[in-house]
C-alpha cells in the first residue's frame, strides 16, 4: 500500500484524515512541522497531506523544505488547511503543492485527491522508466557499432531541431528526441563480422545489412504508447528515401513518417561530418552541398528547408558534442 504522511498540530484532524484513509493507505502522522520533515525522510512517503497553520513551523516553509531535498522533492503535497483565500493556495502552490484541500475536511474529498494523485506519480515513474529503458538500449546498440553516443547525442539533438523548425509542438518534438536514439537498434542482430568490418561491404553483406531496421522494429514491438510507437517509425523507416528507392519498404514522399524523414537527414548530416576509420570527415559545406543536392530524392525538401533555417543552432550542438580526442 502507498504510505501517506499526514501533518497536523489539531489532533482531530488527524482523526478524521485517520477515518477517510485507513485500510486503504499506510499511514503516518506528525503534530509540527519539524517532526514531519524528520518522519519524511526517514520514512520517504509517497504522499504527505500537510496543514499551513502551525506553530515554528507552517506548512508553506515544510512544503519548501521538502522541495529542496532531492530525495523528497517529488514527493506530492497537499494542503490541508482552513486558510481559504485566493492568495493563500497561490502561495501554496508557488511553494510546490499539487492541490489544496480547504477545511473543514470532506473524508470523499481528500479520498478522490490522494487517489487521482498517487495515480499521476505512478503514470510519471512509468513514463520514466519506459525512457530510461530505450536510452539504455540505445546504449546498446552502440556497443555494435563503429559509431559512438556523442553521434547518437548529436542527431538526436539534430532532430528535435528540425522538428521545432518545421512548427511541431514541443512535446511532439520532445518524443523524437527520445525516439531518434533508437533509430539503429537492429543492428544489434547483425552479425559481427559484418557490423565490425572496415573496408567496403560486398553485396551480400549489404543485403544482410539492409534487415537492421526491419529487426530492429522487431525488438521495438506492437506497443501503443506514443513514444514507442514513434521509436519503432524511426527503427524501420529511418533508411527510407522520399523518391522510394530507400529500404526496407521502398516507401515515397509523405507515405514515409514524418519523425522517419526527419531522422534520416539528421543521422546522414552527423554520419558525413563525423570522421569514422574508413572515412574522413566531410566538411559542414560539403554536407551541406550533397543535402541539397539529394533534396526530393534521398530527403523531404520540406525537411531540407527547416534543416537549413536550424543550421546555426544545429552547429552549436555539433561543437558542444564533439568526439573526444584519443589518448596518445
Amino acid at each position: 500500500m502507498a504510505l501517506i504522511l499526514c501533518v497536523d498540530d489539531e489532533v482531530n484532524n488527524l482523526k478524521v484524515l485517520r477515518v477517510a484513509l485507513q485500510g486503504t493507505y499506510d499511514l503516518l502522522f506528525a503534530k509540527s512541522g519539524k517532526e514531519a520533515l524528520a518522519l519524511a525522510s526517514e520514512r520517504q512517503p509517497d504522499l504527505i497531506l500537510l496543514d499551513v497553520m502551525m506553530p515554528e513551523m507552517d506548512g508553506f516553509e515544510v512544503c519548501r523544505r521538502l522541495k529542496q531535498d532531492a530525495q523528497l522533492a517529488a514527493v506530492p503535497v497537499i494542503f490541508v488547511t482552513a486558510l481559504q483565500d485566493e492568495a493563500d493556495e497561490e502561495v501554496g502552490l508557488e511553494c510546490g503543492a499539487v492541490d489544496y484541500i480547504t477545511k473543514p475536511i470532506s473524508t470523499a474529498i481528500v479520498k478522490a485527491r490522494v487517489k487521482n494523485h498517487l495515480s499521476l506519480v505512478r503514470v510519471d515513474e512509468l513514463q520514466r522508466t519506459r525512457l530510461e529503458i530505450i536510452q539504455r538500449l540505445g546504449r546498446a546498440a552502440e556497443y555494435k557499432d563503429n559509431e559512438t553516443g556523442h553521434h547518437v547525442m548529436r542527431m538526436s539533438h539534430y532532430s528535435q531541431l528540425i522538428a521545432q523548425a518545421m512548427g511541431k509542438n514541443e512535446r511532439w518534438c520532445e518524443k523524437l528526441l527520445h525516439a531518434a536514439p533508437m533509430h539503429d537498434i537492429g543492428k544489434i542482430g547483425i552479425p559481427d563480422a559484418i557490423m565490425l568490418k572496415p573496408g567496403k561491404l560486398t553485396d551480400d553483406e549489404f543485403d544482410v545489412m539492409k534487415t537492421h531496421p526491419r529487426i530492429g522494429a522487431e525488438i521495438l514491438g506492437n506497443s501503443t504508447a506514443e513514444l514507442m510507437v514513434m521509436a519503432k517509425n524511426v527503427a524501420l523507416y529511418h533508411h527510407e528515401k522520399w523518391n522510394g528507392s530507400g529500404y526496407p519498404e521502398r516507401l515515397s514522399g509523405k507515405d514515409i513518417p514524418l519523425e522517419a524523414r526527419i531522422v534520416a537527414l539528421a543521422d546522414v548530416f552527423d554520419a558525413l561530418t563525423s570522421e569514422r576509420p574508413y572515412k574522413r570527415a566531410w566538411s559542414v559545406e560539403e554536407a551541406c552541398e550533397y543535402i541539397h543536392d539529394s533534396r526530393g530524392e534521398h530527403f523531404d525538401p520540406e525537411v531540407v528547408e527547416a534543416f537549413d533555417q536550424c543550421l546555426p543552432d544545429i552547429l552549436k550542438i555539433k561543437e558542444r558534442w564533439q568526439e573526444p580526442e584519443e589518448s596518445e
